[in-house]
């Protein structure tokens, strides 16, 4: 068997991620994407009351922390035919959008950016030139003295010198592929301090709506917020106003720090714009409606689906038809009962674990059996292609379908880097595209909060529909999908109820798009694919994979979950 380089975990990403390169000489021929925890959230949820759902399937992941919770109210709503007040739809968007800004900028920073900033060649820096560069780069933004970055050289060398990097411990530093100069490094470093305070803010929106972070409330049928301007228990206007704040304070970071920070990051890699591609193939489900679900017409995000880089044509996505959306395990630890060759449409999906019998090989060990099963993800496909999803995806059906800001920020970003409109399909892109809409989701905000105010100085205040609340007003039998842009990409949770109870549920997760194994026509994933043709300086230090698999923003405890080696349960979620 040919060595490969191995890269297990994959750092700075939620959960646990492996990759596995097949060189071929400097270069990476073939790489193999494994996610090494079970997933079972399906088997917990069978045989539960699906108005509960929600509380369950949100704890899929901590970091997306309303995302699960979205798209499994969506769900129930859509096998009961359940409308939502508009009042309801624009906080749910509120509240989808902040997570989208937080998600984005704290990827950004603490995720993604050190594979580009060399931390420790910040000491080398001038604060006063690093001065003058915050200036140039972001003119508006306060924290640029010289002394405020000697400062943070100060505490940087602290770290350094006493030997306990911390949070930047075991970086590639030094290593040849950083190209920042000193002070761009101690500007990147400084603004990573900065969005670490300035996250403590922004998730209050999630608090004001849904009542806590991680993990707000939501509600089959609306949101759990009742509105009344005369309740200190409600959202009132000092709630309201709170909201306003924090998205001033979200409008100023990213329009100050994350798209300048970017721009002038990506000046230095603009060769990175021609590395990482992938699959070639995009997917979006649609999201962030004006109208409600039940009219894809009103998304602010369209659904579709773009193939081989052709951006005059959008292909047409039905979440029903079984025809479409599939899932394998041909590559996977799991069994299915008619054949690992076949492909179920989730509605038909099936959750049977079988690491041993599909060649998982005993921890610890060297390689995967590629051969067979090698990862606890499964192979999604659309009509049979691999599909990238995520920021990029949603980028370029924005650019493709006219969105006027969007063509805007897109022209500005490859006129401002001298790039051709192919660098988008590129690790560079990806970043580039999590930055760009981030600007779009932030400024719609502030359209969603004042329809909002609008509304409820006309009189309407409602943000529940009571009349589907009781299960004697539903079918025997039903079924239904709830789909959302998560800031990682299309997240899709399908649900078959059957006298009041859920009968099958199964998630299909944006990181399953993404970081699934070959299917059982040996075609790679979006991962698998966008690793081929890097060349590694030093396999010993391969930042090369690092930069391609974070631009994709990881989330692996999104698609496969922890059970212990006898596969008993390891915590129980009780909702009261």
């Amino acid at each position: 068997m040919t060595k490969r380089v191995v890269v297990d975990p994959i750092t700075r990403i939620e959960g646990h991620l492996r990759i596995e390169a097949q060189m071929d000489g400097d270069k990476i021929a073939q790489a193999f994407s494994s996610g090494t925890m079970v997933r079972g959230i399906e088997l917990i949820l069978k045989g539960r009351d699906p108005r509960d759902a929600w509380a369950f399937a949100q704890r899929i992941c901590g970091v997306c922390t309303l995302v699960h919770g979205i798209a499994s109210v969506r769900a129930v709503e859509n096998a009961l035919n359940y409308e939502i007040p508009p009042n309801a739809q624009i906080i749910r968007n509120l509240m989808i959008a902040a997570q989208y800004v937080h998600d984005h900028v704290m990827h950004f920073y603490h995720l993604h950016a050190l594979d580009w900033v060399d931390v420790v060649s910040a000491l080398n820096a001038d604060p006063q030139a690093t001065s003058e560069l915050a200036q140039l780069v972001s003119p508006q933004w306060p924290k640029s003295s010289p002394g405020y970055f000697s400062d943070i050289k100060k505490k940087l060398k602290v770290f350094v010198e006493g030997g306990q990097l911390g949070i930047f411990a075991k970086g590639y530093w030094g290593h040849p592929a950083y190209k920042l100069p000193a002070e761009a490094n101690l500007m990147a470093v400084a603004h990573y301090l900065e969005a670490l305070e300035w996250q403590r803010d922004v998730v209050k929106i999630h608090t004001i709506f849904g009542g806590k972070n991680p993990h707000p409330n939501f509600l089959v049928g609306g949101v759990p917020s009742p509105i009344d301007l005369n309740s200190d228990s409600a959202i009132n206007s000092k709630r309201l106003a709170q909201v306003q704040e924090v998205i001033d304070k979200m409008q100023v970071f990213v329009d100050q720090v994350y798209i300048p920070d970017t721009l002038a990051i990506a000046g230095f890699y603009k060769d990175w714009g021609g590395q990482g591609e992938g699959v070639g193939n995009f997917l979006c489900y649609g999201d962030l409606p004006e109208k409600g679900m039940s009219d894809p017409s009103s998304y602010m995000i369209p659904a579709g689906v773009i193939l081989n880089r052709d951006l005059s044509t959008i292909h047409p996505v039905d979440m029903n038809n079984a025809d479409e959306i599939q899932e394998q395990v041909a590559h996977s630890w799991y069994n299915y009962s008619d054949g690992n060759e076949k492909s179920l449409h989730p509605y038909d999906g099936e959750t049977e674990l079988n690491y041993e019998g599909r060649g998982g090989p005993k921890p610890p060990y060297d390689q995967l059996n590629i051969d067979d099963g090698y990862s606890w993800l499964k192979s999604p496909r659309w009509k049979g292609h691999a599909m990238e999803v995520g920021p990029l995806a949603r980028v370029l059906m924005l650019y493709a379908s006219g969105h006027e800001q969007t063509k805007e920020l897109v022209n500005m970003t490859l006129k401002t880097l001298d790039v051709p409109v192919e660098a988008l399909f590129s690790t560079l892109g990806r970043t580039a595209a999590r930055t760009l809409e981030t600007k779009v989701m932030v400024d719609a905000m502030q359209s969603w909060k004042d329809t909002l105010v609008a509304n409820i100085k006309a009189g309407d205040t409602k943000t529940f529909n009571e009349k589907l609340w009781e299960p004697h007003s539903w079918p025997s039998e039903t079924r239904g999908v709830g789909y959302m842009e998560a800031p990682r990409g299309g997240l899709a949770h399908w649900i078959v109820i059957k006298n009041g109870l859920i009968e099958n549920y199964q998630a299909v997760v944006p990181s399953t798009w993404n970081a699934g194994p070959r299917d059982s026509q040996g075609i790679p994933g979006p991962y698998e694919a966008a690793l081929a043709g890097h060349a590694l300086h030093d396999p010993k230090q391969p930042i090369e994979i690092l930069r391609t698999i974070h631009s994709f923003d990881p989330c692996i405890s999104c698609a496969v979950h922890i059970t212990d080696p006898q596969g008993e349960e390891i915590m129980q979620v009780k909702v009261r």
